[in-house]
């Protein structure tokens, strides 16, 4: 559905700008180019507000403040990033890169991964990722989280469905690699199973753990639920075991345009890592993040 959608914004957009171009190349040159890059940059400069917003916000967190270049750096990253993504790999190539299953024996005793995407995203956006990965001794499953616009909760039992393929497969609890909402999604998933044991470790790349700024403009259930300090919010972790937060690696920045104040996409009690000049999509490409996540395969714990 989502790959459906954006399909058609994105060839809407490039037929709007070209034939702009075209009906006003031979007698307004200057005209046709200006509206044909102000169509094809528009995002940009709603990300430069989204900035801006961040720098005010970000004053009152803990988090040590992005310097003007590290922002700079990271909306160019985010201009750069985003149209592959919600341009090119979740409308055209979501299925690209199938998940990786079969046949099952080639993956007895290697830890697997299940891939669990943001808001508005679908599996897509792991191309990068999954194609790492393919055709090596891991096997994985990205899911497509729907209904969009859904509750957080009823997303819990898609990823359960994917645990149990990749477990089944492996013979071992899989690592879960989660980008924004994702990360939400696998703790209302843990918190509704009671699923710490059938994991290996939560990996959340820009997860809004405590809600964002932004999401006050969201009125989908979901954006309701990501809120900064909602009811859904402290209901999350109500009853959770103690050592709950120790099964999560927490990236973050504080550049990070979707989910500020900073500090709300960590935890207490997990491995929270600061990654500087990365914006929200960009983030889940940094090598770093990629290096060290995937490296967490090999760990034998669990």
């Amino acid at each position: 559905m989502l790959a459906s959608l954006q399909r058609f914004l994105t060839l809407a957009l490039l037929t709007a700008a070209f034939g702009w171009l075209l009906y006003f190349g031979l007698g307004s040159p200057v005209l046709a180019v200006t509206g044909f890059v102000a169509m094809m940059l528009a995002y940009s400069a709603f990300f430069a507000v989204e900035f801006l917003l961040l720098r005010q916000v970000n004053k009152a967190d803990p988090t040590p403040q992005a310097s003007c270049r590290e922002l700079l750096r990271a909306w160019w990253g985010e201009t750069l990033t985003s149209p592959q993504v919600f341009c090119w790999r979740q409308p055209f190539r979501s299925q690209a890169t199938p998940d990786q299953l079969s046949p099952p024996e080639r993956f007895q005793g290697r830890r697997g991964v299940v891939f669990v995407h943001g808001f508005f995203c679908n599996r897509g956006l792991w191309t990068p990722w999954l194609k790492r990965l393919e055709g090596g001794g891991h096997a994985f499953v990205a899911v497509n989280l729907e209904p969009i616009f859904g509750s957080i909760d009823d997303y819990a039992a898609q990823i359960d469905a994917a645990v149990r393929q990749v477990t089944q497969t492996t013979g071992l609890p899989p690592l879960l690699v989660c980008h924004s909402m994702g990360g939400l999604a696998a703790r209302a998933w843990l918190k509704g199973m009671k699923a710490e044991s059938r994991v290996h470790h939560v990996v959340t790349i820009g997860t809004p753990h405590r809600g964002t700024w932004l999401a006050r403009f969201g009125h989908g259930h979901n954006g309701r639920q990501m809120r900064l300090q909602s009811d859904w919010h402290a209901q999350l972790d109500q009853g959770m075991p103690s050592t709950r937060h120790a099964l999560f690696t927490c990236w973050y920045s504080s550049c990070d345009n979707i989910v500020f104040p900073a500090s709300t996409a960590t935890l207490p009690g997990a491995d929270n890592r600061l990654v500087r000049g990365a914006a929200h999509m960009q983030l889940a490409f940094v090598p770093e993040v990629m290096d060290a996540t995937l490296a967490l395969l090999e760990n034998p714990m669990r």
